[in-house]
């Protein structure tokens, strides 16, 4: 994985020592709360319902055992506990108190970790897909491009203070998105073109939020050289045109949507053709330098693992059978696989994990890899290269840590957000909801029978739990004081994508997970062979059956039965 330079460790120790002087000045009543928000914002630094909530980046989700055991401490020293992991492939902390803060960001330096833009309306996080490196379906590795952009983004001073916050993701597998570019406000997707030459196309505008959009294409295809030109044209026309008189109408996929793709596209090559050729064209030099971090481990000469993978599914210990079936996947290197670690543990709510947890799990990313681990933007963790003869033992210790749940891209693998349990901005409670719907549903038997289906709740409309995007997507809204939930069925986050469509009006908190309930015994009896996914008998029969069945016609009045 990368490895900071000295330019790179410089930057992060100054923003941590300018940051202590803001906060000094700030709790000494210096500087008022509205002169300190946009200083705190642009280090992460949000105030919550009860505390100020800490974002850390983890760029591209990628994450070193050594960062992990710091964040173990920071949730140790600072914080409740524990950490939260989120849908950016960042961690968050829910109790920082403002004092501690600066003490935090020297100690995530120390490991070559920080929480630069990970809120305000600048360029966050860069995300991709957590396969990345070991797939065996990837194209190339898109890490190296991840950190490229990092590096381009941070820090650019002629994006730090955009119309609204902008969000970047990378993936490399044809026909396939596990990084959901087409909802991110410029997606990009590496491919090759018709003369076998490696390139990206790169889309803009999508994005959940109040007014979901998919992102079109704008780039068909852009040469490696050109990525950064193109994606500075593309910020270059939203920073001039982007709207500024109303957050709410203020993001790219609002500009890209009410120009139309194509003149959207003309505004950006018309951009692109002032610089193209400058300061940001990518030389060959630059590019290996980042991708030589990015070189695959000392991984041992092993057979193959797939034979040996199906006969754990297939063997006596059922528990390992249904971790395997479910949390593992083929690597690209002979006898390794990637293994999911499940945050979705039964009574814990989607996304924590606890410092001792934290600690362990590094202990295991040693043991049993090369010490690296990612973050998904599901809210799990991955480990990216385990021996397929170690899946025994490591699933031993996963169990005797309450991360060995084998529901990965189960019904039970929910996406969360905070909801009003801690976000100033929630109409409801989301946490809860999740909770419920994990205990109403534990039986693996019974999610395997129910086959691939995602959840995704989000506690307002703002969607930081991509509630859209999900085959079932919750969203908390208030009714008179009283939280009340809508139900949406056919969304989509990857190379399928789609928005979901509300069926009806919303269930009260104590009526919506008995809906859930109800549209899953229908799916079952809907799909035309166990092998039909939730996502295909909707768009095969639409959402108007399950409506039917939610929502019942009232008898009429006088009505006589046909029969009587």
């Amino acid at each position: 994985m990368y490895q900071y330079d000295a330019y790179d460790q410089r930057i992060v120790e100054e923003r941590a020592r300018q940051f202590k002087g803001q906060v000094e000045r700030r709790l000494s009543g210096e500087v008022t709360e509205n002169e300190f928000k946009p200083l705190r914002l642009q280090n992460g630094l949000y105030m919550q319902l009860h505390a100020y909530m800490l974002r850390v980046a983890i760029p591209y989700g990628t994450l070193s055992s050594k960062q992990l055991r710091m964040l173990a401490h920071i949730a140790r020293t600072y914080d409740k506990g524990y950490g939260h992991f989120t849908t950016r492939q960042n961690i968050q902390y829910n109790w920082a108190k403002l004092e501690d803060v600066p003490k935090i960001l020297k100690d995530l330096a120390s490991v070559e970790m920080h929480a630069i833009q990970t809120s305000g309306n600048c360029i966050r996080n860069i995300t991709s897909d957590h396969f990345a490196g070991v797939a065996r379906d990837e194209l190339e590795d898109p890490r190296p491009w991840g950190e490229i952009m990092r590096q381009w983004s941070t820090f650019h001073p002629e994006f730090a203070a955009l119309p609204r916050k902008f969000k970047v993701a990378i993936s490399a597998t044809p026909g396939l998105d596990r990084a959901a570019v087409q909802f991110h406000d410029i997606g990009v997707r590496i491919v090759e073109n018709d003369k076998g030459e490696r390139g990206f196309e790169v889309l803009a505008g999508g994005g959940m939020g109040r007014t979901p959009f998919i992102g079109p294409v704008i780039g068909k295809f852009v040469a490696r050289h050109d990525l950064l030109s193109y994606l500075e044209a593309i910020l270059r026309v939203y920073n001039t045109y982007g709207r500024r008189d109303n957050a709410f109408k203020a993001r790219i996929k609002i500009l890209v949507n009410a120009l139309g793709t194509e003149e959207f596209r003309k505004r950006v090559e018309e951009e692109w053709a002032y610089i193209k050729d400058g300061a940001l064209r990518l030389t060959d030099a630059e590019i290996e330098r980042v991708a030589k971090q990015f070189a695959p481990p000392a991984y041992e000469k092993l057979a193959g693992a797939d034979a040996l993978v199906d006969s754990y599914k297939l063997g006596k210990d059922r528990e390992l059978a249904r971790f395997v079936q479910n949390n593992t996947m083929l690597h690209k290197q002979p006898g390794y696989v990637a293994v999911v670690l499940s945050l979705k543990e039964k009574g814990t709510p989607p996304g924590d994990l606890s410092d001792v947890q934290m600690d362990r799990v590094a202990d295991l990313a040693d043991r049993f890899g090369f010490g690296e681990l990612r973050v998904t933007h599901t809210q799990n963790l991955v480990l990216p290269d385990v021996k397929a003869t170690d899946l025994p033992a490591l699933h031993r210790e996963l169990v005797a840590l309450g991360l060995a749940t084998a529901n990965a891209n189960k019904v039970t693998d929910i996406i969360a957000c905070p909801g009003l349990d801690y976000c100033a901005l929630a109409n409801a409670r989301s946490i809860p909801v999740g909770l419920e719907i994990m205990e109403r549903f534990e039986d693996i038997d019974y999610q395997n029978d129910l086959g691939e289906l995602n959840l995704k709740i989000s506690g307002c409309i703002n969607a930081c739990g991509h509630h859209h995007v999900g085959n079932i997507g919750i969203l908390g809204i208030d009714k008179q004081g009283e939280e009340y939930y809508q139900l949406m069925l056919g969304g989509s986050a990857g190379h399928d994508a789609s928005i979901g469509e509300v069926l009806g009006k919303a269930f009260a908190r104590t009526e919506i997970v008995g809906a859930v309930e109800k549209v899953l015994r229908h799916y079952l009896l809907l799909r035309s062979s166990p092998e039909e996914r939730f996502i295909d008998v909707v768009r095969r029969l639409g959402t108007g059956t399950f409506k039917t069945m939610l929502y019942p016609a009232p008898a009429q009045k006088g009505a006589v039965h046909a029969d009587h």
